[in-house]
Formats: structure tokens, sequence, C-alpha cells
């Protein structure tokens, strides 16, 4: 791929010019005080950079799905505040997308000064289907950073959609890849094109369907892949199991028994499981083997028999991929299957392994269990595009950013 970097900027020079920064600020929000703030610390290294060599640089980033209104609950206040706080210095926050205030803050920026423009996705063109008007709201943000300005990609997390500020942006302004989007790029292009054997991948979260193409572009190509979480009960269905209360995709159990049927000597399903007799945080709870769930109970994480085995699995790794937990560990007493998960992964990484924990879900729950972020060789800020990048799609947001591959791009769109 031809893409620059912003090392490629910075050597161009910015001072005194506009620079326009498409981040990944989605934080997780509990009554408006941030519960895990990794993205926006992710996304501290781009602007920082670009504010200490001068530029005056516009922040764009959405929170939530306001769709396409403006939702008091969904603003970027808080967002403006922390990373203030990140970067030890002023973060304006205009009052709209790229209204009035937005334009008027702009003009006034001075060099080195930080504005974040409102929730993008307040703006219904951001999403929009229509390329006709992603393209004008696109113009309205260039017009924020005019004409001699740049772009910078850095939020990877969002490079999976055709929107707006992601890609129609780079299509009107010189662009380039942050340090972020450049990062995860990378890492992901090693995850699929130069990996040491044994490759082992856990896979966690909720439902099947989510994860089904990751399964099906993965299991080919690695020796060892774990399932856990909810998922993991329509596999255990799809076995001949009763799993209680359970979550369970019944529609999903006859594609569960083909891929058991295809990679039996890849899957690796849990063999115990926490259950307990309600979904909260106290609900009685007990380990039971798998083939014992008692019905009106459901399993809310795997048991130690079962992180004992997937860890003996994980730390003889040369190369292990992590997206979702293996339970609900946001209550205590269910966390210590994502725990262990988590633990034997970061031993994997102290044995020379590289390792990756991708998706927003697991990178929180390194976080929230105390495990440092050092004990892994990556930290993904991209869950969905990360799986797309691994199920072999084409992401939008990085092959615009392609020289190459955008005027190709530009060509078909024309005709």
């Amino acid at each position: 791929m031809t893409v620059k970097t912003l090392e490629d900027l910075l050597a161009e020079g910015v001072e005194g010019r506009g620079v326009l920064v498409r981040s990944d600020l989605n934080v997780p929000l509990d009554n408006g005080q941030i519960t895990d703030p990794g993205r926006i610390v992710a996304s501290v290294p781009t602007i920082r950079a670009l504010v200490e060599a001068g530029a005056k640089v516009v922040v764009t980033a959405h929170l939530g799905r306001p769709k396409g209104t403006p939702d008091p609950a969904l603003s970027l206040a808080p967002v403006a505040t922390r990373l203030a706080a990140e970067l030890g210095r002023n973060v304006q926050l205009a009052g709209d997308v790229v209204g009035q205030d937005a334009l008027a803050r702009s003009e006034g920026l001075t060099d080195g000064d930080v504005l974040l423009l409102e929730n993008i996705r307040f703006d219904p063109r951001e999403t929009s289907k229509d390329d006709a008007e992603r393209a004008k709201l696109a113009a309205a943000l260039v017009e924020l950073v005019g004409d001699d300005g740049a772009f910078v990609s850095d939020g990877f997390g969002v490079v999976h959609r055709k929107q707006a500020s992601v890609y129609d942006v780079a299509k009107l302004l010189p662009h380039y890849a942050g340090t972020l989007v450049a990062a995860e790029a990378d890492v992901l292009a090693r995850l699929t094109e130069s990996t040491d054997r044994p490759y082992a991948v856990v896979l966690g979260g909720s439902k099947v369907s989510d994860k089904l193409a990751v399964i099906e572009a993965l299991a080919p190509k690695v020796d060892t892949l774990v399932i856990g979480g909810g998922m993991c009960f329509t596999f255990l269905a799809a076995e001949g199991l009763s799993v209680g209360s359970s979550l369970l995709q019944e529609e999903m159990i006859d594609t569960c028994k083909g891929l058991l049927d295809r990679y039996a000597d890849v899957i690796h399903l849990p063999r115990d499981i926490v259950v307990a007799d309600s979904f909260s945080a106290d609900a009685e709870s007990k380990v039971v083997p798998c083939h014992e769930i008692p019905d009106g109970w459901l399993g809310l994480d795997i048991g130690p028999e079962s992180v004992q085995r997937f860890a003996v699995l994980l730390t003889a790794a040369r190369t292990v991929f992590w997206n979702g937990p293996m339970g609900v560990f946001e209550f205590e007493k269910f966390a210590e299957g994502t725990r262990g998960v988590a633990e034997a992964i970061a031993t994997a990484t102290g044995k020379g392994a590289f390792t990756v924990v991708g998706g927003g879900d697991s990178a929180a729950a390194v976080r929230a269990l105390g495990i440092a972020e050092s004990d892994f060789s990556h930290i993904s800020t991209g869950g969905g595009a990360s799986l797309e990048y691994l199920e072999g799609k084409t992401l939008p947001g990085i092959s615009v950013l392609d020289d190459a591959e955008g005027a190709a791009l530009n060509a078909s769109e024309e005709a």
C-alpha cells in the first residue's frame, strides 16, 4: 500500500496549517461519567504531535448512536474535558458539528490550538448511504481547516465504515494515517500474513452471529480456536447439551454443528461453567460441568477447569489474538474466566509470543481487572474493524488512504 503517515505530514510541515483529525473517542459512559478512557488515551499521541508541531488541530469523532439528531446524553463534553486533561492543554468544544459555532471557533484557532467538534453523528449526513449527502458534509469539514489543510485518519475503530468523516474527507484533502491507524494496520497485517505458530485465537462475546465470519475465516488458518462467553452456549447446544436459561441463538445451532464437524481438531469449548440463578452481581452461583447446567439457571462465566485447559493452549502459542470476554466480567464473581484467559495470554507474551487484544470489551476487561496493558504486545481499539480485516474484507477508511487504490476508487465512482 502507498499510504502516507503522520511522520510524512510532520516532515512536510504543519506549522500554521489546519489539520482535521478523525479520532475514535467512542468511550463508555455511565450517567455522563467516562468509565473507560482507553480510546481517548490512545488518541493522544497523534494529536499531541500535531499540536507540538504548531498545527491548528480540529478533531472530529462520534459517541454512541444518536441517529442523526443532537442528543445531550451523547455530547462530547465529557470527552473534551478528559482529552484536555490527557493533553495538558485547553480543548475547545464546538457547540455544533459544522455550523456557525464550529466555523467561528475554527477561524479563531492559533498555532497549537485544539478544537473538538460536537458528535459527528449528530449530523445525519455522516452515516448517509447517499454519496452526495456525505460529500456535502465532508466539504463543510474541509472548510474548517482551510485550503492548505490536511486530514489525518486516526480512528481505527471506524475505518470499516464508509462515512463522511472517515472516507469522503480523505478524497478532498491530502491524507495521512495517524499513529494509531498505522500501528493497527501493521499489527493486523502481521496476524494475517506472517504469524508464528502455534497460532491461537480466543473469541468471546454474546452472539455467534457476530463472530461467524471471523470464525469461518480463521478456523482453517489457526492451530487453536478457543470459544467462550455467551456464544459458547450455542456451540454446546450444537453438541446436544442442555444449556438451561443461558444465552442461546437457536437459529445458529445447525451452523455451529457444521463448524464443529469441520474443525473438531481446532475448536475448543469450555468443559465447566459458572452458572447463576439470575443475571445479577449477587446471584447465587455454582460451578457445574457443561453437561449438567440446571434448568432455569444461566451460564455467566467459564469454569476453573476450562480456564486451566485454555491456559495450557494459550501459554504454548507463539501468536494469540483475543476478542471478547469469557463471561460477565463486570460482575466480580463472574470475572475469573476472563481474568484467567487474560493472564494466560500475558504469560505467553512474557515467553516471547506476539499477543493482540482486540475489541473494546476485551480491552476494557484488561483495564477493569487490573492487568497491565504492557503485558500484551498490542491493545487494539478497533473491534469491528479488526474483525472485518481478519475476515479479509476491504476497509474503506484504509483503502481511501492508499493513493494508488484511492485513484482507482475515484475512477470507479466517477464512472
